[in-house]
């Protein structure tokens, strides 16, 4: 399964950029190395494609993943109008989405990727490292 989820990951991202100018389909990859389970691994090269591309839980579901995966592909998936700290809230409550979040956070608070960060970034990365933190705190 991770194959087709790396297949379905490059398909939904192509042609999206991230903020470093890099094709986007990077990040999740680079998340997806960095965890070892295969379940992980799924959640992690698809961390991103319900909510920022037209996959749908349904689509991913009759593409054979499994309800585990699904359960933490919908926690890691903000909604609208909700706030950040009720999407980590929503996180939390799946030890699975806990573990690939602080891969997403980890790979997303790297400024080196960042040719001249601004006081933006640096701004985005002190709300991820609180967030890390509870999740952190919440593994134990």
């Amino acid at each position: 399964m991770l194959d087709k989820a790396i297949l379905v990951a490059s398909t939904a991202h192509q042609g999206q950029i991230d903020k470093a100018g890099e094709p986007y389909i990077l990040h999740p990859l680079r998340v997806m190395f960095t965890r070892r389970t295969e379940t992980e691994r799924i959640c992690a090269v698809l961390h991103d494609v319900i909510e920022d591309t037209n996959i749908t839980l349904d689509y991913l579901k009759n593409e054979g993943f499994s309800e585990d995966i699904l359960s933490a592909l919908d926690a890691l998936t903000r909604r609208e109008n909700e706030t950040y700290d009720e999407f980590i809230d929503r996180i939390l409550r799946n030890k699975i989405a806990c573990y690939v979040k602080l891969a997403d956070l980890s790979d997303n608070m790297d400024l080196t990727r960042i040719a001249n960060p601004t006081k933006k970034d640096y701004k985005r990365i002190e709300k991820y490292r609180k967030a890390a933190d509870r999740i952190l705190e919440t593994l134990g």
